[in-house]
């Protein structure tokens, strides 16, 4: 009987804030013994193009991104992530979405670095910008120049509550997220929950939020995740049962940003054929 496919549909390139270039994520998915890897960088499809062109012999790419979004009906608003799998990058809405969302982050960047400038912290902006590389500007970005100071030993302190988890953290301009489904669906792709039920990253959406996300078109729920307890994960799954979701599991890599590895959780063969059948954006999946 043969083996069933390792399918890890969250993964990030240096296009937003990983520490692998996309051609070095595809190269890395297929050293890991993937089948299937998504490259699924925060508001943008900067990556895609040389995950494409470096695509090792045999391995499958998923064309996505991680959406920033925002539910007014919790105050204060509550973020939370879309991820969109296959849709058409040259969606003129969608193309504008992201490309506010992608100044704004620029913006609170900028601003988080003024704020930590003034409290006497040695980090230039100019070198943030500069070791992003064109890619979208995050947390993360400042979080390493925090590492490179000596102030902070990882990014897990950086994110903590004296740093860029609360003192040095600001809002950002995020998509209302029944206005990213509808995008996503709108522009041929597939729109899936991300990590919905992580309590350990913060506030967590109701179950009520989901059915109407589902009424409106989200896809699936990611229920194995690394910031997913195992109870967390068994809710979601029986959450997705419930609403017809499909469901899928990934390891949301960053590279060196995060100690989790490619593949650390997957999704199944059958909820990957239901994303697949399900678009109609980019010409299905890319493969070497």
């Amino acid at each position: 009987m043969p083996a069933r496919p390792l399918i890890d549909l969250h993964a990030h390139s240096t296009a937003s804030d990983g520490t692998l270039g996309p051609a070095e994520l595809v190269r890395a998915a297929a050293d890991a013994g993937l089948d299937v890897v998504a490259i699924t960088d925060h508001d943008t499809t900067a990556g895609w193009a040389a995950a494409v062109d470096a695509l090792p012999a045999g391995l499958g790419l998923v064309r996505g991104a991680e959406l920033s979004c925002r539910w007014q009906g919790a105050q204060p608003a509550l973020p939370l992530h879309l991820l969109a799998y296959l849709f058409d990058p040259e969606h003129p809405e969608l193309v504008a979405e992201l490309a506010r969302v992608r100044r704004a982050r620029e913006a609170r960047g900028e601003r988080i670095v003024e704020l930590l400038r003034a409290d006497g912290i040695d980090v230039s902006w100019p070198e943030i910008m500069a070791a992003a590389d064109g890619g979208t500007v995050g947390r993360p970005h400042i979080a390493a120049a925090l590492i490179r100071t000596g102030l902070v030993a990882t990014t897990t302190e950086a994110f903590g509550p004296q740093w860029l988890g609360q003192r040095y953290r600001l809002p950002k301009e995020d998509i209302d997220v029944f206005r990213a489904v509808a995008l996503v669906r709108a522009a041929g792709g597939v729109p899936v929950f991300a990590h919905p039920r992580a309590s350990r990253r913060g506030r967590i959406v109701p179950d009520s939020l989901i059915a109407e996300l589902a009424a409106a078109g989200l896809a699936g729920l990611e229920a194995d995740h690394e910031d997913h307890t195992p109870a967390e994960a068994a809710h979601v799954r029986g959450l997705a049962a419930d609403l017809g979701l499909l469901v899928t599991g990934s390891s949301d890599f960053h590279g060196s940003h995060k100690t989790v590895r490619l593949g650390a959780h997957t999704t199944a063969p059958e909820a990957y054929e239901r994303i697949v059948a399900a678009s109609s954006g980019v010409t299905g999946v890319a493969s070497g």
